[in-house]
């Protein structure tokens, strides 16, 4: 009878403690946007399908040995909608939650084309808002702008590849691409004076080869009056009358692309929180 309330009790408590575990698991919060531990799709993703079989295989090898030789993703993607998000959040969020990024920070930079409105954006996560500051960012933009422009899209994604292994370069050297860059072009001072030395040196040969040719034209003598030097019956000389009537102005407002997250006007990257709560670096725009 002892036994039976013992084996009882012990039912009980196995029956309570497996009741607790299974509350447990159901109480759990499972997310449908769970940021992965690995990469789950390749450093190229062509859904808006703008490039050849040839140029995929050729841009994602380019992608793969400069990801693995800088330590850091280097991702393009392309879409065809959006579904209704600015071209920085789709960014964001596409880096975020398929596992993009190298190393223990997960360093990576994301270019995106959406075709559907014809915006692009680069998000940069980890080592990445090290190395692609907002000024690096502005320069990558002015190089394959244009490219996107005329729809030559491959042109665009090698030019933002063969960047971003020369940033990430520069970066790993102790000198990331900024405002203070430009240091090696010259300056101001510097080129006024050198133009000064060219006008001077110009002035100097003229006034030579003047001076030799002058002294060459030995029968010619300066004459006082313009007679001398027309010839009878040479010259007509007729009246002409131009009236000014009008004239016709035309302006037009150049509109500004509100969506850019990236300034020109410090040093450093600017950064902003993505949905997963991460804090991105990046600039977009339209083409």
């Amino acid at each position: 009878m002892r036994e039976n309330k013992i084996t009882r009790k012990i039912f009980t408590l196995l029956c309570v403690l497996t009741l607790i575990v299974g509350l447990s698991i159901l109480n759990i919060p499972v997310c449908a946007e769970e940021i992965p531990q690995d990469r789950q799709l390749p450093r190229l993703v062509d859904d808006a399908d703008l490039l050849t079989d040839s140029e995929e295989q050729e841009l994602n090898t380019e992608l793969d040995e400069i990801s693995e030789k800088q330590q850091c993703d280097v991702v393009v993607v392309t879409e065809n909608s959006l579904d209704g998000k600015s071209a920085q959040d789709y960014a964001d969020d596409f880096f975020d939650y398929n596992g993009y990024g190298y190393g223990d920070d997960d360093s990576g930079v994301l270019f995106l084309i959406g075709m559907d409105e014809r915006k692009w954006a680069i998000t940069t996560y980890g080592y990445g808002i090290t190395a692609f500051t907002d000024y690096g960012l502005e320069y990558m933009e002015d190089e394959f702008l244009s490219y996107l422009s005329d729809g030559e899209y491959m042109e665009a994604f090698s030019k933002y590849a063969t960047l971003c292994d020369d940033l990430l370069t520069q970066a790993r050297d102790g000198h990331p691409y900024d405002v203070d860059s430009d240091d090696d072009k010259p300056d101001v001072f510097t080129m006024i004076f050198w133009g000064v030395v060219d006008l001077l040196i110009g002035f100097v040969v003229a006034f030579i080869m003047a001076q030799v040719k002058k002294s060459k034209l030995k029968s010619v003598k300066n004459q006082v009056a313009a007679n001398a030097y027309k010839k009878q019956g040479s010259m007509k000389v007729t009246t002409k009358e131009d009236r000014y009537i009008n004239s016709i102005v035309t302006k037009r407002l150049i509109p500004r692309d509100d969506e850019d997250h990236g300034h020109s006007g410090g040093g450093g990257s600017t950064t902003h929180v993505s949905s997963s709560g991460r804090s991105h670096g990046g600039r977009s725009g339209g083409f």
